[in-house]
């Protein structure tokens, strides 16, 4: 066993609930902390005093200055796999265009299509472990990585087993997730239908005979998939043994509904969710997944967290890192600046990027300080746990810990 320690707070978010909204008075903070670890878990945590007393052959790994201490984050949806550059999306975004014109004009998903199949297998592990370097700095140790840039077998695959060839070269944790019902690739010869059979038929029991993902995401919007092939879509790959996640309400109401009648782990984007759907999200275990960075790239509203959580819902916050309408990548910014415009606690902020969002991924065995979790943990040089979103992503990581070992 090991002790490491002291710290001036440590914040445990232990006892906190799964679903609602949380205050700050619930937050457990151990004044001059400790966090005993033993086999890659946590044992227990403390005043370090009395667990050094309690342990006195213990090998002890002292923190100099004051650092406070939380979970290591989780984000749960990104896109970080991809080839090329769409800053010419951003540009024309702000300067009027309209998505419709910037697609025609050769922008949109379809360009990031075009250069992830042109890009190499090297290339794309390269920049994906830039990308998954960038967020263990930023105290990241969970992380969920989509294809959906590829959209034909060869493509897909090829993104998706960079992501797994990405495991063995970081110590984070990496969550694959098949994507490959992002859109209708322009160069398929069927319809919509045709296309995500072809994914049931195609891609699928390749990625599952390669042990490449165990997670299905879809994008239900008009400009992507109809609600009801989308349906029929999900409980298909339900059928094939995948769990299932979607990107919802992103542009228009409705599709989150069919996120919980399928069952999936989460319904991601919620900026469109109307009134009666959210309070449909709150009865169920669907976590409700706000996407901030979107908001910021596209200029668009937020998601309704204050909304979602006052009903009762499990909600996460994730970055949605991806090439053309979240390129930040920055999910601490993020979460703080959605914590301004929707006035929630440090509390459920803190829970949305650790617990909850480990939650949304099926993990449920890290994003606390407490005996049994993983230690996964990030540390800050300040006195006071607040500062960490009072700075809004400009206070760095100090420190950051994998299974109870400071990554150099």
């Amino acid at each position: 066993m090991k002790l490491i320690g002291p710290f001036r707070q440590v914040v445990t978010l232990a006892n906190l609930p799964l679903r609602g909204k949380l205050t700050d008075e619930q937050l457990e903070i151990i004044e001059d902390g400790g966090i005993l670890i033993d086999d890659q878990n946590i044992y227990k945590t403390g005043d370090f005093e009395t667990l050094k007393n309690e342990n006195p052959t213990i090998n002890i790994e002292y923190i100099e200055g004051e650092q406070v201490v939380l979970p290591a984050f989780v984000d749960s949806h990104t896109h970080i796999c991809f080839g090329g550059n769409r800053a010419n999306d951003f540009a024309m975004r702000n300067a009027g265009k309209t998505y419709l014109e910037i697609a025609e004009s050769g922008g949109g998903i379809w360009s990031s299509v075009q250069h992830t199949r042109n890009a190499s297998e090297e290339e794309l592990l390269k920049t994906l472990l830039e990308r998954i370097a960038f967020l263990v700095e930023l105290g990241i140790t969970t992380i969920e990585i989509k294809s959906g840039y590829g959209l034909d077998v060869e493509n897909e695959l090829k993104m998706l087993r960079m992501i797994k060839k990405a495991q063995e070269f970081t110590q984070a944790t990496l969550v694959p997730t098949c994507l490959s019902a992002h859109l209708k690739p322009r160069d398929f010869d069927g319809s919509n239908s045709e296309y995500l059979e072809y994914i049931v038929t195609e891609i699928l029991p390749k990625v599952k005979e390669e042990d490449l993902a165990k997670r299905v995401d879809i994008f239900i919007e008009k400009s992507a998939f109809q609600p009801e092939e989308s349906k029929k879509f999900l409980l298909k790959t339900k059928d094939l043994g995948f769990e299932i996640t979607v990107h919802a309400d992103q542009f228009t109401p409705g599709s989150s509904r069919i996120a919980v009648e399928v069952g999936a782990k989460s319904a991601d984007h919620l900026e469109a969710t109307a009134d009666e759907d959210i309070h449909f999200l709150a009865e169920s275990d669907t976590v409700a997944t706000a996407l901030p960075g979107a908001s910021l790239g596209l200029g668009e509203k937020f998601t309704p967290a204050r909304k979602l959580l006052d009903a009762g819902a499990i909600l996460a916050i994730a970055s949605d890192w991806n090439p053309g309408s979240a390129p930040m990548g920055n999910l601490i910014t993020q979460a703080s600046i959605l914590a301004t415009f929707q006035k929630l606690t440090t509390a459920e902020v803190l829970a949305g990027i650790t617990y909850r969002a480990a939650y949304a991924l099926n993990l449920e065995d890290r994003g606390k300080l407490e005996a049994g979790k993983k230690a996964d943990f990030v540390t800050f040089s300040t006195d006071n746990f607040q500062n960490v979103l009072y700075h809004q992503g400009s206070l760095k990581a100090t420190n950051v810990y994998i299974n109870g070992s400071r990554v150099e």
